[in-house]
């Protein structure tokens, strides 16, 4: 299965070169996983969509519309990955919107990837990136359309490593290039970096902090340093399409794949 696009829900293979999101990053996005036929977690994307939305100022796409859209992509489809995008449409010269604008709603449909079953059993290698993540609370936590910082670590490495992970300009860790992170510094404890600052707040990261929480295990979301994630027992990241990646090691420290990193993987595949 090639790669497929939708322009408000007609098809296409381009968009219009005066589109905001191209110019400036003037926009939002959201990777969905379809499977078996349906888009998991759906209600949980829509809803970060919708406060991104709110904190960029760009008009809410009619979510009828849009579901009804997503349905069109992953017709006949059993397994895919969907790449929503909403830009604040086209404009003329300047960074000022227009008040005229109007939302572009762009779908890709992309194949599922291969990802080597190894990575989410026995854990992947994940390394520190030079490149540092900038600290602006206006878009912490919502996934805007400038990816520059991840596109500039991922392009660190070619072999090797499989992740990895990003730390703010103070020193923090935050993410991985395209995964959050998760730690357990001792047995039932579970802590993931705080993203009021920098990051992307991911669904899956949402997902797995609820239902440690509806277990009653002890979650801490705040500041990470380095130091600390290295002294950590378990490690693991995730994403909406990888599930759990356990963290087998980080350059030359070594970990196991042990108890709270097996459950969090059941829960990420979970409906």
């Amino acid at each position: 299965m090639n790669m497929v696009a939708w322009l408000d829900g007609q098809p296409v293979e381009s968009l219009p070169v005066t589109d905001r999101g191209l110019h400036y990053g003037d926009g939002l996005f959201e990777t969905l996983a379809v499977k078996e036929g349906r888009v998991r977690r759906l209600p949980l994307h829509l809803k970060r969509l919708r406060d991104g939305c709110d904190r960029l100022g760009i008009r809410k796409p009619d979510e009828t519309v849009l579901q009804q859209e997503l349905q069109q992509a992953i017709a006949g489809q059993d397994r895919a990955v969907l790449k929503l995008m909403l830009t604040r449409g086209s404009g003329g010269r300047g960074y000022r919107p227009s008040e005229q604008s109007v939302v572009s709603r762009l779908l890709l449909r992309y194949p599922w990837p291969d990802y080597p079953l190894d990575w989410s059993g026995q854990g992947i290698e994940l390394r520190v990136c030079r490149t540092r993540l900038g600290r602006n609370p206006a878009l912490a936590g919502i996934k805007h359309l400038n990816r520059l910082e991840q596109v500039l670590a991922r392009a660190e490495w070619s072999e090797g490593a499989q992740e990895g992970l990003m730390l703010d300009t103070e020193g923090w860790v935050i993410e991985g290039t395209m995964s959050n992170v998760f730690a357990s510094p001792a047995e039932g404890r579970l802590v993931t970096p705080g993203l009021s600052q920098a990051g992307v707040a991911g669904v899956t990261r949402q997902y797995i902090l609820e239902r440690a929480r509806g277990h009653s295990m002890e979650v801490e979301v705040r500041p990470l340093s380095l130091d600390e994630l290295l002294g950590c027992q378990e490690l693991f990241v995730c994403n909406s399409i990888a599930g759990v990646w356990p963290v087998r090691c980080i350059e030359s420290r070594d970990y196991s794949v042990g108890p709270l990193t097996r459950l969090a993987a059941t829960w990420a595949m979970e409906p």
